[in-house]
């Protein structure tokens, strides 16, 4: 029977419109994450130093200005949504590529030298990331609830994929601590030793500009091509991705002929026909799922990614990196699960929301008692705090997913709305960290030392 769901989902879908998606969701973070993944590297180039990840976080935030000015276009101008996408996309790929060769370009602002190029690009780098919450998102509203999914599976990747080739370059890996000197008592002296990267900056970020090239190409491929539109929801998309689905009269009948922009599409099968909409939900409930999300990135977005290596490091070297490299990937793992399980329903993503808050808490424990957090240095805390953050971050990914799914399904704004609460929980989350990270004793680093 499962096997049997199994290809009725592969056959009321197309693989090409799957791909594409993925492609187009992975054009949103890839350029900022790949930025925060070069920091081992960048810190010995920039004036900044160790500071230098403060800085960059800052311009991220400078970033949801995005988000701001496309809500002012759509109050006044009313403009489509596509061509700014490609503005969007077009301006993270030129980012990419000019940060490959003036990341370490610096000048003099009030007496000091600061990495005026990389800030400069960033900024430009997160405009396209902080957009797409509002623009990119919304944006597949417009196609069957399945292609939603994909794309934030492509969205996961944007973190996964530059990981990867970090891990193949050799930063962020594990020290070595290797034997420098023996002192007259006889007592060794041990250093630390990072290998040399197998590839520069440089070259990182050329890859990121590919990547870039390939999500435009899926962006127009999804906006231009046939077979992509025979993809589209039985929905009318007004201005500002404002949308109007149209719903069965009865749980067993189809629906008219899709419409997208006052547009016919030719609809002859039963698959195209159906509806895939989630149940309408209350007011109560509508209101209640967006301060929801509002919650969710709040911490997800914001907060755990400053917090993993005080939550983890005191732990050891090798359970940081491990808990950081299976958190990027239980991300698109989470997005690829709900293309076969339930995620609809409100009772299970509260239920969910409340395991994930239970598994915050411990992260949070751990997090604000290092150095000394609980079961530090044992085989058994550095297994539990891996397998925490692994589930937390999954958990959330999914919680995301289903209450976007959600909110698409209720038509008019509903996704606009999602991705700006989205981007606003991150935003107050990250001004938050960084205050209580850099001007307060709230946590305290681990340093594993040989």
């Amino acid at each position: 029977m499962t096997v049997n769901m199994g290809f009725k989902i592969l056959e009321n879908r197309s693989i090409i419109v799957d791909i594409l998606a993925i492609l187009f969701g992975i054009g949103t973070w890839v350029g900022i994450n790949g930025t925060f993944i070069q920091l081992p590297l960048l810190v010995e180039v920039a004036p900044e130093g160790w500071s230098l990840p403060s800085y960059l976080s800052v311009m991220v935030q400078i970033g949801n200005l995005g988000p701001l000015t496309y809500t002012l276009i759509q109050k006044f101008c009313k403009k489509n949504d596509a061509p700014m996408i490609y503005i969007l996309l077009a301006t993270g790929t030129l980012s990419a590529i000019l940060t490959a060769f003036f990341y370490d370009k610096t000048a003099k602002i009030f007496g000091e030298q600061h990495s005026v190029a990389l800030f400069a690009l960033t900024i430009s780098t997160a405009f396209t990331a902080c957009t797409s919450s509002v623009l990119f998102m919304p944006y597949m509203g417009r196609f069957k609830e399945i292609y939603l999914v994909t794309y934030f599976m492509g969205e996961g990747l944007s973190g996964l994929l530059p990981s990867v080739v970090a891990l193949i370059q050799g930063i962020g890996g594990t020290a070595e601590c290797i034997l420098v000197n023996v002192t007259e008592t006889g007592e060794n002296v041990y250093e630390k030793y990072v290998p040399p990267p197998r590839f520069g900056t440089k070259d990182f970020f050329i890859f990121v500009f590919v990547v870039m090239l390939m999500s435009c190409l899926g962006f127009t491929l999804l906006d231009r091509l046939k077979l992509a539109k025979k993809q589209y929801a039985a929905v009318k998309v007004g201005q500002g991705n404002d949308y109007q689905y149209e719903r069965d009269e009865t749980p067993t009948k189809s629906t008219s002929p899709e419409v997208i922009e006052n547009k016919s599409v030719d609809t002859n099968s039963n698959e195209n026909k159906t509806s895939d909409l989630a149940p309408v939900i209350s007011s109560q409930v509508y209101v209640s799922l967006l301060m929801l999300i509002a919650v969710v990135c709040f911490f997800a977005n914001g907060i755990f990614n400053s917090i993993q290596s005080y939550s983890c490091l005191p732990y050891g070297g090798q359970a940081y990196h491990l808990s950081a490299t299976l958190s990027v990937i239980a991300n698109p793992v989470a997005c690829f699960l709900a293309i076969f399980l339930p995620h609809t329903s409100v009772r299970s993503i509260l239920t969910l929301t409340s395991l994930a808050g239970i598994l915050a808490v411990y992260v949070f424990v751990t997090a604000a008692m290092s150095p000394f957090p609980p079961l530090h240095g044992t085989t058994i805390g550095s297994v539990l705090v891996i397998i925490t953050w692994t589930l937390l971050v999954g958990l959330v990914s999914y919680i995301k997913l289903s209450i976007s799914t959600v909110m698409r399904s209720q038509g008019g704004k509903s996704l606009v709305w999602t991705g700006g609460l989205s981007q606003l929980g991150s935003l107050i989350g990250s001004v938050l960290i960084f205050l209580l990270i850099n001007y307060t004793n709230s946590f305290t680093a681990a340093y594993d030392d040989c």
